[in-house]
């Protein structure tokens, strides 16, 4: 199985406010890449954003802001490429909002949510939350809002699923972007 794993952090409620990102790379099913970045988002950042993630204004200056970072990964975002997210309508709606409010064309590609999958395969869960279908899978997860090992802990959730339901049932959760 070929996909990245993609996970932001905002800076503040509007989707438009990306203050980090990272991608894990999988190919042939093994984590071969990653990348992260923090991101200035020129907007104010709320406290309750910090909270979550730790991230503050005074950590993001002279950080690149997202035009300068989209052209090291656009090529992971293509039609016949698969990104997975852990509750994948808000990342994907993440990075559609900050493309669309620096007027760069908005990809398609193909998406599956591991949150959606772990409630359709793994129902008895008392959550599907990153860090609850993590503990479950067995799959380290230190820093809960850290956007690298968010996007490492979804990474690791797809393989389990992949190795434990199969390809084809995957298959059925797939969407293309809008």
């Amino acid at each position: 199985m070929d996909f990245i794993a993609m996970d932001f952090e905002t800076a503040n409620r509007q989707r438009a406010s990306a203050c980090s990102l990272a991608l894990v790379v999988v190919r042939q099913s093994q984590v071969v890449d990653s990348f992260y970045t923090l991101i200035d988002p020129e907007v104010p950042f709320e406290s309750q954003n910090v909270r979550i993630h730790g991230i503050t204004e005074a950590q993001v200056v002279g950080e690149p802001t997202f035009p300068q970072v989209w052209p090291h990964i656009a090529s992971f975002f293509a039609p016949t490429r698969l990104v997975t997210a852990h509750n994948s309508p808000f990342d994907v709606s993440v990075l559609k909002r900050t493309l669309e409010r620096y007027d760069i064309p908005v990809p398609r590609y193909q998406v599956i949510d591991t949150a959606r999958t772990a409630k359709r395969l793994m129902p008895e869960l008392p959550n599907h939350r990153l860090d609850t279908v993590s503990a479950a899978l067995h799959i380290p997860l230190a820093h809960h809002h850290n956007a690298l090992q968010d996007s490492y802990a979804c990474a690791r959730i797809l393989l389990a699923q992949e190795q434990q339901f199969g390809d084809a049932t995957l298959a059925s959760m797939l969407k293309i972007t809008a």
